[in-house]
């Protein structure tokens, strides 16, 4: 009689919430163990430089104040880009989207003459509709041609960087910048309020958190939540169901664009008052906003809390650079790293695994 290992996997019909919990963070500190080797790499003890990270992120006022500054475009890209990822399109295009927001902000602000009262609400209202038309090419591309939609939304992103750099190099160079490639200031009507001194510009802050609520909302309570739902778990299903694959992957990019769209808006009015190059304007935040939604398991309730974390991190970046003589570009391992282990921990979620022992008649 021989003993042998066996390997059970079965599916599971749902992950529990402790499950769904305990994955994430097992994730994450995974993460955070790998690239403790980054950091011994360059004889820096990981302890140390975690706690320098929190220490940058907490241990003063400006350093909670910028954390919460840079979860803003954080919260609302990331409530967009799970609602695209809950309706199964790879929305990599934020990049671009935000971009095109902020352009749509700034030709508000300078160049359309509305009065002072209607230019901040214009503004949002803009951004919103550029960065959703610019969202909806790539979804119409993949709904009625089929064109993969990871593809296009990331070229997108080029396209958007280039008609940036243009408008600042060309037609909307400002007069008053004495040659550097930036627009003329916005007046001062189209910059967003700040709560005191700090760069929190709490207009944006409160769009974001009311988008997280109703966004949830419509995906758990509403019919086109459900519909949302059928379409990015069984497409055939949705099929048969008499849902439309095409109005529904319209209507999320749309949604998911807008919301880039509108963290665009956020940083031009708020953080820079001008339109300056695209690498000032988006900081990497629609790259690191897909690892937000991610990590909120496409939950946009849950990217109020995802958003802060990633704050956090990218405001240790800076502590990375300066307290420890780091290179930046650490935080993108970081960020590499979480979502290399959030993607290849989906299967603890979506699979039972277990380990038993058959018998086997030898002779």
């Amino acid at each position: 009689m021989k003993l042998l290992s066996r390997i059970h996997v079965e599916r599971r019909t749902a992950s529990p919430a402790w499950l769904v919990f305990a994955v994430s963070v097992g994730a994450i500190v995974a993460a955070l163990l790998v690239a403790g080797i980054f950091f011994r790499a360059y004889g820096v003890s990981p302890l140390r430089a975690y706690g320098d990270i929190l220490r940058g992120a907490f241990g003063s006022r400006l350093g909670i104040t910028e954390t919460i500054r840079r979860a803003i475009p954080l919260l609302l890209i990331g409530v967009g880009l799970t609602v695209a990822f809950r309706a199964l399109f790879w929305n990599i295009g934020a990049e671009g989207q935000l971009l095109i927001g902020a352009v749509a902000a700034t030709g508000i602000a300078l160049f359309s003459g509305l009065p002072g009262g209607l230019l901040l609400p214009a503004m949002f209202v803009g951004g919103f509709l550029a960065g959703a038309a610019w969202g909806i090419i790539p979804a119409t591309l993949k709904s009625k041609l089929g064109i993969n939609d990871v593809i296009t939304t990331l070229m997108m992103n080029y396209i958007a960087i280039y008609i940036v750099d243009w408008l600042i190099h060309g037609p909307w160079k400002g007069p008053s910048m004495r040659g550097f490639a930036y627009t003329d200031p916005f007046p001062a009507a189209a910059v967003l309020s700040t709560v005191g001194d700090t760069r929190i510009h709490w207009p944006t802050l409160v769009i974001g958190i009311v988008a997280a609520i109703v966004a949830y909302i419509v995906v758990k309570r509403t019919r086109l939540g459900f519909e949302i739902r059928v379409v990015g778990e069984n497409q055939h299903a949705a099929k048969y169901s008499g849902i439309s694959h095409v109005k529904i992957t319209l209507l999320a990019m749309a949604f998911s664009g807008g919301m880039a769209g509108m963290a665009g808006v956020g940083e031009v009015a708020g953080i820079h008052h001008m339109l300056l190059g695209p690498a000032n304007v988006t900081g990497g935040y629609g790259y690191t906003a897909i690892i937000v939604a991610w990590l909120a398991r496409r939950n946009p309730l849950a990217v109020i809390i995802t958003a802060f974390l990633f704050a956090v991190l990218l405001r240790g970046g800076d502590v990375i650079k300066v307290s420890l003589g780091l290179p930046f570009q650490l935080v993108n391992v970081f960020n590499g790293l979480i979502l290399f282990f959030l993607i290849g921990s989906d299967i603890l979620m979506r699979y039972r695994i277990s380990f038993g022992r058959k018998e086997r008649e030898t002779v």
